[in-house]
């Protein structure tokens, strides 16, 4: 009797958290530029570089291939070695296609040629909604922003409400709205109303693309958010 009690209590929470589970994890591959520089100095160069993620939304090794809209003004060669020609501005475009599945991912960028080379280093910040993707409450607005210490700042403003009956409720930093796989698990939900922040360390803000909820137990996503620039 003890051991059917257990299993039904077990099944009631499997029940509660999967809600409108979406088994789908494809996302569409993404590239990304690295350390781009705001202006590069005239006859000087700048090697720079690309993070790949695939359709499931995991980094992956990925050799691209570069471009520039006007090569009098600036080149770039297959190495991502970016040399400024002469002062003005164009863009710069890195792509990558995957064979095995014929998807390709594209990015452009404007860069400047100019007296000097420049690299702002403010801190960034993104904002974002949660809205839930399942039968259960879970809404608020984020922001996520750089701090001094190289971290990284994850603040949800006072309209945050999250189902109290959510069993094992954790939040994390993913480059897929569907799964958890690759992702940061920032911890365990503590808090389910109203303004709170979470401190997160060793992470970039370029790592990741979304906000996830996942009830871990059972491995079931309860809702998302998408980190905007």
């Amino acid at each position: 009797m003890i051991r059917l009690l257990t299993f039904f209590a077990a099944a009631l929470l499997f029940t509660a958290c999967i809600g409108e589970d979406v088994l789908d994890d494809y996302v569409q591959p993404t590239i990304r530029l690295a350390d781009f520089p705001d202006t590069l100095e005239a006859g000087t160069s700048f090697q720079l570089s690309t993070r790949f993620f695939n359709n499931v939304g995991a980094e992956e090794q990925a050799d691209a291939t570069w471009s520039t809209g006007d090569e009098t003004i600036l080149t770039v060669d297959q190495t991502g070695l970016a040399t400024g020609i002469t002062e003005g501005s164009t863009t710069v475009t890195a792509s990558y296609t995957d064979v095995q599945f014929g998807e390709t991912a594209t990015v452009t960028e404007t860069m400047i040629v100019g007296a000097s080379t420049v690299i702002i280093d403010e801190p960034e910040v993104r904002t974002g909604t949660i809205a839930t993707t399942s039968s259960y409450k879970l809404t608020g607005n984020f922001t996520l922003s750089e701090t001094e210490d190289e971290g990284l700042q994850l603040t949800f403003a006072d309209d945050y409400d999250a189902d109290r009956g959510l069993p094992g409720l954790y939040a994390y930093l993913s480059n897929n709205p569907r799964s958890r796989a690759g992702a940061y698990e920032i911890g365990k939900v503590e808090i389910f109303r109203g303004a709170h922040t979470y401190d997160i360390a060793g992470v970039d803000i370029n790592d990741f693309k979304y906000v996830l909820y996942f009830c871990k137990p059972f491995d079931v996503e309860v809702g998302s958010g998408l980190i905007e620039e």
